[in-house]
Parts: structure tokens; sequence; C-alpha cells
């Protein structure tokens, strides 16, 4: 596992939590629950609206460009906040593969993801057991990720669900309409997701101090 510190000047802070509110905000829809958690994120030392502001991709090789690990490491946290809700668009597939160009960064796990995620729908759940789990490289390079700025921690803890959510009937005027499995059998990439939830948790209880039973 790669081991890589991640921003901690408030200028690279407020660039990092830029661009992963840039992903969350690629399918042109940020709601209420998203922009509170970004304006809880910043308690008195952001602005809001700051963060807000989308970031460009000259703006991010201009910061991270020069530094491949905490480019691969922006990157990883990116494809999370893409994936969380278990589809991963062409909107964002697009701007993080722009992101990546202006970084100089190229990330053979990207084709994976993108051979094995239809983005209209959600992510499948099985491998083709005649070509292998195609996941494996993005696992693997997901797994590469450290937490190491409190802010960033914060961040996805509030963006990945505490727990998987329970499957669900949808019921319209008493008529079962569809079922909705639950998240760890839909999103491949779960155990990723809570594995980075767990070490950005275990960051700011050890490194950090902080009471994190809100989160759990």
């Amino acid at each position: 596992m790669t081991l890589v510190a991640e921003p901690s000047d408030r200028v690279r802070t407020l660039l990092w939590l830029r661009g992963l509110t840039t992903v969350a905000w690629a399918d042109g829809h940020l709601d209420d629950e998203e922009r509170e958690i970004i304006t809880s994120l910043t308690h008195e030392t952001l602005d809001p609206e700051a963060i807000l502001e989308p970031l460009t991709p000259e703006e991010l090789a201009a910061e991270l460009g020069g530094d491949p690990h905490h480019a691969d490491n922006f990157l990883r946290t990116a494809v999370m906040v893409a994936i969380a809700d278990g589809i991963y668009s062409d909107s964002e597939d697009q701007l993080i593969r722009q992101f990546s160009a202006a970084l100089g960064r190229n990330i053979p796990a990207f084709e994976a993801l993108q051979q094995t995620l239809n983005c209209a729908e959600p992510i499948q759940p099985h491998p083709d057991p005649h070509r292998g789990d195609v996941l494996n490289p993005v696992r693997h390079w997901l797994d590469g990720l450290e937490i190491h700025n409190p802010k960033v921690a914060h961040f996805l803890c509030k963006m990945i669900p505490a727990q998987c959510p329970f499957e669900r009937d949808v019921i319209v005027f008493g008529r079962k309409l569809a079922h909705i499995p639950p998240m760890c059998k839909l999103n491949p990439l779960y155990d990723q997701l809570m594995g980075l939830r767990f070490r950005a948790l275990s960051y700011l209880a050890d490194d950090c101090g902080e009471d994190i039973t809100p989160y759990c």
C-alpha cells in the first residue's frame, strides 16, 4: 500500500475539496444534503462558497502537477466520490480523465473502470467468469489511498454512508413497482469505499484525537 501525504496547507486543502465537489457536481446537480456536507466542513476556516466554485484542470495542474504522489492520491479520492452512489456517469468519467490528463498521469485502472461500468446503469456486481474480475486493477489502485488531511477525512466520512443501505421495495398505490438491492450487492467496489471510510475514521481518531461517534 502506498503511503502518500495529502494536502496540508490551507490553499491545497481548499483546492482538494473544490476538486471533489466538482466531481460530486459533475452530473449537474448538487442537492441540499451535499451542500450541507460542504458547509459543515468549512467551520470558520474555509469559505463554503469558495469550495462550491468548480475547479478547472488547469488550476489542479498548477498546484499538483509537479507531485505525482499527491496527484494520484487526489485522483483516487475523486474516483471514490464518483462511485459512492454506485453509478459512474459519463460526465464524471470525462471530468476525472481531464483532471488526470492535466496532471500528466496515466492511470491504467481507468480503462478497467470504464470497461466495466455502464454510464447509465448501476455498477454490475458480478464479473464475467470468462474474463475474470476486470475490476481488480481498480481495487488495487484504490486500496493504495491513505488519508492525512482532516478536512478531506471529514468530507469522505460524510459522503460515504456509515453502513450498507438496506434493500427495499418501491411501492406505489399498494403495488410493488421495483426492488432495490442493498448497495453492497449493487456496487462491487463497496468494500473499497468502506475501507476508505474506515481509514478516514482511524486517522481522525488516532492521529487527530477527534471524537468520531457522530460518524458511527
